[in-house]
């Protein structure tokens, strides 16, 4: 180059420059992308609480929604669920008393008889001591005639014949309970004031032909007696007919949303494993104070019922059964999300879940390596179990929930029956299943074992237990690996 050309000095400070305004931009880009990584991890996360939260509110009314459509709607399970009051003893009494009474009432049993009394005591050959005291007899005939019904009826109540009556009765009347719950009083069951009644004409007619059966010819006379018993007496009645008919509309699409709500929560959450431990355990929890509350009715229910209805202890009676199904779904609902709730726990990461898991793995493998010591060996069968042991593990956990989910009548023992079931199949599983190496390991562990059992002139040549016979053999012996002296007959080479 000459010394006349101009140079074209290195703007060094302008690349610095350019480099670091490059440095700049890219951590402003970098910290965007970690704001809104931030931003983005914040919504899931608040989405994810917010429906676990929704599903756990939802979980218990769903148990109501389906106990209102299906329990209560359908025919069949209300009779089943009303079945059982019959056979209460308190129950019995009741009825027995208000079919007595109101068998009585129609005869007028105690005006006819003060008539007839007087009527034959004003006869002309009846002595006059007996006609003083024919009028004072109407009392004790009267109290006859009444005992002799009342037995009467009792043996009716108390018959299997009385059941029968009770489920035709109740099986009739279904129409009018779900007619009652939507706000129409009208047929053999209705809402009279605070009061659900049941009409008992019925069995007064299969009791009217008991009695005329017995002797008793006067009970044909009977006309047909509408006579009612009552089965619940509550204040909120109409607050029951307002929460039935929205249950029951919802029926059993609140729970398919409330586990729509809860898978949806679990699949937005960052730790799904945690997410589904802290919605099962919060299921379980709103299922319990479901059921507290349902305990807080049954007693405000049983305080509510006058003694002349009811007593307490049969007015508890009564709520209990109408309620059975309804307590033995929540108990479904509990135990199942216990046992997820419990399952996530044991899969997680803390020491104790972890611990918990070695000690079961450990246990069960030292069982299989014990079992193949005394010759029970799985072979290439439990490799192969081995290798497909987690699409095996999620067949047995999808087939346990399918039959759970096509259970008749699930209760919480069903799902503690169902579990218990899984876990000692996954124990089997884990028994059968073999490691790979371990086959080999124990192989190598017993021919070892046999090596040490074997007398020295069997062994096996070159094994440890050779070593010392051949250095007692003194120097005569041939050089080991000799393949023309097998013998040893001819003495070592010399140089």
């Amino acid at each position: 180059m000459s010394q006349d050309e101009p140079t074209t000095p290195t703007s060094t400070d302008e690349v610095a420059q350019l480099r670091a305004r490059v440095a700049e931009l890219e951590a402003d880009v970098a910290r965007t992308e970690r704001h809104g990584t931030h931003d983005r991890h914040r919504i899931r996360s608040t989405a994810s609480a917010v429906l676990i939260i929704l599903a756990i509110v939802l979980a218990p009314l769903s148990v109501v929604s389906v106990w209102a459509s299906n329990q209560i709607s359908d025919t069949d399970r209300y009779v089943a669920t009303m079945a059982p009051i019959a056979e209460d003893p308190g129950v019995q009494a009741a009825i027995t008393d208000e079919v007595t009474t109101a068998i009585m009432e129609k005869l007028q049993v105690q005006e006819v008889t003060e008539q007839l009394l007087t009527t034959l005591a004003s006869g002309d050959r009846v002595p006059p001591s007996v006609a003083a005291l024919a009028p004072g007899l109407a009392v004790p005939l009267t109290s006859g005639i009444e005992s002799f019904t009342h037995d009467q009826v009792a043996k009716f109540v108390a018959s299997p014949e009385f059941q029968v009556v009770w489920n035709e009765v109740n099986r009739t009347a279904h129409e009018q309970v779900v007619a009652l719950l939507s706000g129409d009083q009208s047929g053999a069951l209705s809402a009279q004031g605070d009061q659900i009644t049941l009409n008992l004409a019925p069995i007064i007619e299969k009791v009217k032909q008991r009695l005329v059966d017995q002797g008793f010819t006067i009970a044909q006379n009977l006309p047909a007696i509408d006579r009612s018993f009552v089965l619940v007496e509550s204040s909120s009645i109409s607050d029951m007919q307002l929460a039935y008919r929205v249950l029951n509309t919802l029926g059993v699409w609140l729970p398919i949303l409330a586990l729509v709500l809860l898978a949806a929560g679990i699949a937005l959450a960052g730790d799904r494993r945690r997410a589904l431990l802290r919605g099962s355990f919060g299921i379980v929890a709103s299922v319990v104070v479901v059921g507290a509350l349902l305990t807080l009715v049954r007693v405000l229910y049983v305080e509510s019922t006058p003694a002349g209805i009811l007593t307490p202890e049969t007015a508890g009676n009564v709520f209990d059964e109408l309620v059975r199904f309804l307590r033995s779904g929540l108990r479904y609902v509990g135990v199942l999300f216990l046992v997820l709730g419990l399952a996530a726990f044991v899969t997680g990461p803390s020491s104790g879940a972890v611990r918990t898991r070695h000690t079961l793995a450990g246990g069960i493998g030292a069982a299989r390596r014990s079992a193949a010591r005394a010759g029970f060996r799985t072979g290439g069968f439990g490799t192969w179990l081995h290798a497909h042991r987690r699409l095996l593990v999620t067949g047995v956990l999808v087939l346990a929930g399918v039959l759970l989910m096509s259970w008749t009548r699930p209760t919480g023992w069903t799902v503690v029956g169902i579990t218990i079931a899984v876990l000692v199949v996954l124990a089997v599983l884990e028994f059968l299943a073999t490691p790979p190496g371990e086959a080999e390991a124990l192989a190598e562990e017993l021919d070892e074992g046999r090596e040490d059992t074997l007398p020295l002139e069997v062994r096996p040549a070159g094994s440890a237990d050779d070593e010392p016979t051949a250095e007692l053999a003194g120097t005569g012996s041939s050089t080991p690996g000799a393949p023309d002296d097998p013998a040893g007959t001819t003495g070592p080479t010399t140089s």
